[in-house]
């Protein structure tokens, strides 16, 4: 069946009896794939049958289906035609593992991060009513997103809707990690209430029968206040709200979702398609462990166990072991994640401190707040968090946190190039917009023992410290290097002259690197381990360059606001006539890829960085012979 799908729509061209074919198609495809690229198998495993049925009720491109994060979206781009394309899924040049409006006119809108899709959804139902135009309108969320704060704007201003707009809510009781708070107590309670969901089926099936007046007599109870949901489900958030609600569906049941999807295209203003789903359906091994099958590399299909083990330690790993050590020795130490504890290694924290671990949600902004409060409160908070995610709660962090100069430690995890999963994920921003915040210490380890004294430095620290690493294998060479951390101090590592190199946290390997390419030229070369990138060290900057007539700075951080950009500015203001060579990413978002082909093309590796410190050094001699 699957063969048959080559465009957009084919799937209307099934019966019944082939649409079950092409969903176990679909599953043994997506498993056979993604155990040879990676990616992110157990929530696509879980939306085959919902995906499919959105698919056959609406005409794509023209109906927009708007895919809250977006890490669901495999099924529906084989559906779309781009079958071919999961050789490259994830690759360098290749087919994005999320939607991507520059790959097809299907996919409605780019996402990467959680709780955005209803906005975005809002947004286009306002511009098809402005424009006259009439197509339909499907945010699918999940209920992990649901405990972002940005849904509950969005639900909050689709309220007042006139038009239609359908929300579907897919509940796997399941984002990344288990789901916690208030609107996951909620839905657990709306999955269980059976007597409302069989009375309501059994009232509507029967009315449907009755001829003429059966489906006017269903849309008079829809429309009714006091209706029968009041009495059956206390609360009734949704409807409260002025949103139609709809459920439990069962999410597996292609006839059941599509006839729900039409009634839903037929209401008046917003409707919340409430379905259950689940995360990892048709794999054992991702049906038992959802979380581990969320975003997985190349595995074994018989076993589910990865095809390459891990052998070192991560520096997710050697800060998680770190701040349960520190945690033993200082009971105000607390931790707090936004709904990724394994992913930002507490896991461990939370099985020996669970008084002392917190678990906000996907809620990123109100997790640096609460942090601030509690570091007010006279608390030791640690906010383990993907730097990308960091991003969200810019705001909080200059007006919570660095206003009251509170001592929050901020855990930035992946940090850099990330990878595969592209543009909205890598973290190449974070130095840039932490170092513009007054009162803030940015730092960075080049290796794994670093990071433990970077991490124990922070949590002696008066005022709010990020410390910043990378996602993989922790560098375990050059323990001999590991000076005691002083603040606002560089690391003189190999001291020579003419040409400095001062390299941030992780880039240390790749600038061991390009200094050994310049000595085997020829060229003296100094090597310096920055540290801190907020503040700079400037007392070792001055003697750089009464020693040296050229400085490079390597960072995987986007130029623009970087460490490079601030030593620039430093040593012009001082008009040393030292010249500053900035080697950094380009201002521009970054695509999927392998981190080696990454730095590649954006010219962070070794070899490109090695000759442009060599051409430039060769033209300032030049000039200054002449």
């Amino acid at each position: 069946m699957l063969e048959r799908i080559q465009k957009e729509n084919d799937i209307k061209e099934l019966n019944p009896e082939e649409l079950g074919q092409l969903s176990d198609e679909i599953r043994q495809f997506l498993i056979e794939k993604i155990s040879k690229s990676g990616g992110h198998l157990a929530s696509n495993l879980g939306v085959v049958e919902l995906t499919m049925a959105m698919h056959l009720v609406f005409q794509l491109p023209e109906d927009k289906i708007i895919w809250d994060v977006g890490h669901q979206s495999y099924t529906h781009k084989l559906l779309t035609g781009r079958k071919d394309g999961f050789d490259g899924l994830r690759k360098y040049g290749g087919m994005s593992g999320f939607p991507k409006r520059k790959e097809s006119a299907c996919d409605a809108f780019d996402t990467g991060h959680s709780s955005t899709s209803i906005s975005a959804g809002l947004g286009y139902v306002q511009a098809r009513d402005l424009k006259g135009e009439d197509y339909s309108v499907v945010s699918v969320i999940g209920d992990g997103s649901m405990t972002g704060g940005m849904a509950y704007e969005a639900l909050n201003n689709a309220s007042a809707l006139e038009t239609n707009f359908i929300i579907v809510l897919n509940d796997n009781n399941m984002s990344i990690s288990e789901n916690v708070g208030g609107m996951s107590k909620y839905l657990a309670g709306l999955r269980t209430a059976d007597i409302y969901t069989g009375l309501k089926k059994g009232v509507t099936y029967a009315l449907h029968r009755v001829p003429v007046v059966g489906d006017s007599l269903i849309e008079q109870i829809r429309k009714t206040k006091s209706s029968i949901k009041q009495l059956m489900v206390p609360g009734m958030f949704f409807e409260d709200m002025g949103i139609t609600y709809f459920g439990p569906i069962p999410g597996h049941n292609i006839a059941v979702l599509c006839r729900a999807l039409r009634e839903a295209r037929k209401v008046e203003g917003p409707v919340l398609l409430h379905v259950i789903t689940e995360k990892g359906k048709g794999y054992e091994p991702a049906e038992k462990r959802p979380d581990k099958f969320h975003g997985i590399g190349p595995f074994r299909i018989e076993t589910g166990e990865p095809e390459t083990p891990k052998k070192k330690d991560t520096y997710t790993d050697v800060f998680g072991k770190v701040l349960c050590d520190e945690a033993k020795k200082h009971p105000k130490v607390v931790a707090i994640t936004a709904a990724m504890a394994d992913g930002t290694g507490l896991g461990k924290f939370r099985q020996l401190y669970p008084g002392r671990f917190f678990d906000v949600g996907i809620a990123e902004a109100h997790g640096v707040t609460f942090a601030a409060g509690l570091a007010a409160g006279g608390i030791r908070p640690v906010f383990a968090v993907y730097s990308s995610f960091l991003q969200r709660a810019y705001d909080q962090l200059i007006h919570d946190v660095a206003l009251q100069n509170l001592p929050v430690v901020l855990a930035v995890d992946r940090a850099g190039l990330v990878g595969s999963d592209g543009e909205t994920h890598q973290g190449i921003f974070d130095l840039s917009y932490l170092s513009s915040i007054p009162n803030m210490t940015v730092m960075s380890p080049k290796h794994k023992w670093e990071l433990a004294d970077m991490l124990r430095f922070a949590l002696e620290c008066r005022g709010p410290v990020a410390v910043r690493y990378p996602r993989g294998e922790a560098f375990d060479r050059y323990e001999e290097f590991r000076a005691p951390v002083e603040y606002g101090k560089s690391e003189m590592l190999y001291q020579e002259s003419k040409i400095a190199v001062l390299c941030v946290g992780h880039m240390f390997e790749t600038a061991l690197e390009v200094r050994r390419l310049l000595k085997e030229q020829g060229y003296a070369c100094t090597l310096v381990n920055a540290r801190f990138v907020k503040p700079i060290d400037e007392e070792m900057i001055d003697g750089l360059c009464r020693t040296h007539r050229l400085i490079a700075t390597i960072e995987e951080n986007v130029q623009t606001g970087g460490y490079g950009e601030h030593v620039m500015e430093y040593v012009c203001k001082k008009r040393y006539p030292a010249e500053v060579l900035p080697l950094a990413l380009p201002d521009d978002y970054v695509e999927h890829g392998s981190i080696l082909a990454l730095r590649k093309e954006t010219g962070l590796d070794a070899a490109s960085m090695a000759e442009k410190i060599r051409g430039l050094y060769c033209h300032i001699v030049s000039e200054r012979l002449l």
